[in-house]
């Protein structure tokens, strides 16, 4: 992110968002396990679907009503039994509905099809076991293709996750891995852990070659666990210390050094855990790109902490919010199970637009089409529209075409005019005043045409991805 400067900013918690201040003690809870809660996790497709393992060896699904709590739930909708021993984590699929991955104490990772109709699930529909200890982190990649993991026994692992065979095995000894993530579609792997100085490390790998890291960097002294936090929108890389007071962020690059030091947030108040917002919640009316909740046990306290890019502008800025994961998945499990891999459904995040799922679009024959009707069948197809909604018949090319592509052709009538003035017609100045006022007119003129630039070059790559989503959900194109 070149020339980027970041401004975290903080602001009290709130359950909505638009309230702060302190909760009743007595706030209900969901309370349905029987042993301590190790790991949570939101349904990227359902914002009111929580997955939470506990130390009883059990996954539970619940569903969080809309109106939220107002008593403790106790029922949950799926109870997932498997494991022998407690359950660490949970982690859900990224492409694909109701699946859901889990590693327990027993050294196994389980698949989960969340699409059978019994409360209880007794048994997973895929069982991994290729690892000799606990398992202390899983990510996917963009597509939910490969899984890799971190583990104790020192070894990061990538995996088949249908298969449950490993791909890529590190056994490289100068790197203890706590945790383990996918940078994107960079084919690149980060894990965060300890030196053979036991001083708290990074390390980048690449994904088809994890003999030797990349490249190494070394942070402190300190003994809190590394969080890493990756943007693949904007290729910045958090990482977040347990116990730590502050937040290093780095830039991501396919180039060498390939980690790129920026800056980091200080804080007075030490974080004992970290959670993100997805990006579809975040405020890009501020140019928000980037938010963590921390957890501060000393005050009782969960602090937001905005990562904010500072413009003077307050139009939606599209070079810092390109198209991102929406809440639509696109495979449904039993596709992702048969062996179906597809790319993440992006949405824009500018305010109202919708997720650029795969609708019928026009291809690239079909953009060649001339928008009269100049055959006899096309001429008899226009009038039947304009007899069918007796509205102005369309042609097809803005019949198909996505809705910003209509606000772009209305943008581009107006690109003649600055203030509503048009810079063609206008007659020669006669005086100074007036040969100023041109002057600045034109400068106007300028900065908007720019403008109307970045916001094409923009579009276009907008429709590039939906042609791509298109065709991924469209073998015969």
């Amino acid at each position: 992110m070149p020339g980027w400067a970041l401004d975290p900013g903080t602001r009290p918690m709130a359950d909505p968002p638009d309230q702060t201040g302190k909760l009743d003690p007595h706030y209900p809870k969901v309370c349905g396990h029987r042993g301590n809660v190790l790991d949570v996790k939101w349904n990227p497709f359902n914002d009111f679907e929580i997955a939470s393992c506990s130390e009883d060896a059990t996954i539970k699904i619940w569903d969080i009503p809309k109106q939220l709590l107002t008593k403790n739930l106790t029922a949950f909708r799926k109870e997932l039994v498997g494991h022998a021993r407690k359950v660490g984590l949970v982690e859900w699929h990224p492409t694909a509905a109701n699946i859901l991955f889990s590693s327990g104490y027993d050294y196994k990772v389980m698949v989960w099809n969340l699409d059978s109709k019994e409360s209880v699930i007794m048994s997973p529909v895929k069982t991994i076991n290729c690892h000799q200890d606990v398992i202390l982190s899983m990510s996917f990649n963009t597509n939910g293709s490969l899984l890799a993991t971190a583990c104790k026994d020192r070894k990061i692992r990538v995996l088949d996750p249908r298969a449950g065979t490993v791909l890529q095995e590190a056994t490289y000894k100068g790197h203890r891995a706590n945790k383990v993530l996918f940078l994107g579609n960079l084919k690149k792997l980060l894990s965060t852990g300890t030196s053979r100085w036991n001083n708290r490390q990074m390390a980048l790998w690449d994904q088809d070659d994890l003999s030797v890291p990349v490249t190494e960097v070394d942070l402190d002294g300190s003994s809190g666990v590394l969080f890493p936090f990756y943007d693949a929108d904007t290729n910045m890389l958090y990482v977040v210390g347990k116990g730590d007071r502050n937040i290093h962020y780095y830039e991501i690059s396919a180039n060498k050094p390939h980690l790129n030091y920026l800056t980091e947030y200080h804080s007075y108040n030490p974080q004992k855990g970290i959670g993100v917002m997805p990006k579809r919640g975040l405020d890009v009316s501020s140019c928000e790109i980037f938010r963590f909740y921390k957890l501060i046990t000393t005050k009782s306290l969960i602090e937001p902490v905005s990562m904010i890019v500072p413009r003077r502008s307050e139009s939606y800025q599209e070079d810092i919010y390109p198209p991102t994961a929406s809440a639509q998945p696109s495979l449904t499990a039993q596709e992702w199970l048969s062996g179906m891999n597809k790319e993440p459904v992006l949405m824009s995040l500018r305010p109202g637009a919708e997720p650029l799922s795969p609708q019928p679009l026009p291809s690239e024959r079909t953009l060649s089409v001339p928008t009269a009707p100049t055959s006899p069948h096309l001429f008899n197809q226009t009038e039947r529209l304009v007899a069918e909604d007796g509205r102005r018949p369309l042609s097809l090319l803005e019949e198909k075409s996505p809705r910003w592509a209509a606000e772009y052709r209305q943008e581009e009538k107006k690109t003649w005019l600055s203030d509503g003035f048009d810079i063609f017609e206008c007659p020669p100045p006669k005086t100074e005043n007036e040969l100023l006022q041109m002057f600045y007119r034109q400068q106007d003129e300028i900065r908007r045409l720019r403008e109307l630039v970045t916001q094409r070059e923009v579009q276009a790559k907008q429709l590039e991805l939906e042609i791509r989503n298109l065709r991924m959900s469209s073998p015969r194109l």
